[in-house]
């Protein structure tokens, strides 16, 4: 198969403030298939600041991928897919939540606030790893997504 993003790294930018689960979300990604550049935001203020490129992030990628965790300090994450789904420059980006709740309640409200989709992440380490991956895999290989704007 061939590469869609044509020599370039795809940009991903992981919302989590978990120390633990951004490591494992590294070495997922280190071992995939594509060339990636993963960006952190460890809180939901500083991730739609590096979203609309304001401060400290007015040079940051565009990112491909959204990989958003829902609970998050300062701004939790159903707050930032919601700002993020009505944000006209943003809304095209797909946005996978990666987050511990399997409340039916999370999932139907993610759904709702237009999630691309919603993966409960596994305890076992290399589970989680896995799941990295196959998110990798999925929208990277499989799924094709609109031009960066």
């Amino acid at each position: 198969m061939t590469n869609p993003y044509q020599g370039r790294p795809v940009e991903i930018l992981l919302i989590e403030d978990n120390a633990g689960d951004v490591r494992l979300a590294r070495e997922g990604l280190r071992e995939c298939k594509l060339l990636n550049n993963l960006s952190v935001a460890d809180d939901g203020v500083k991730a739609l600041a590096f979203l609309r490129r304001q401060g400290e992030y007015a040079n940051s990628p565009r990112p491909d991928l959204i990989m958003l965790d829902l609970n998050l300090p300062r701004k939790d994450g159903r707050e930032v897919l919601k700002e993020i789904k009505e944000d006209e420059t943003l809304k095209c980006i797909p946005v996978v939540i990666l987050t511990t709740s399997k409340a039916e309640e999370d999932i139907v409200k993610s759904y709702s606030l237009h999630a691309n989709c919603y993966v409960t992440k596994p305890l076992a380490i290399e589970q989680f790893i896995n799941v990295v991956r196959a998110i990798e895999s999925f929208w990277f290989t499989i799924v094709k997504l609109p031009p960066r704007q």
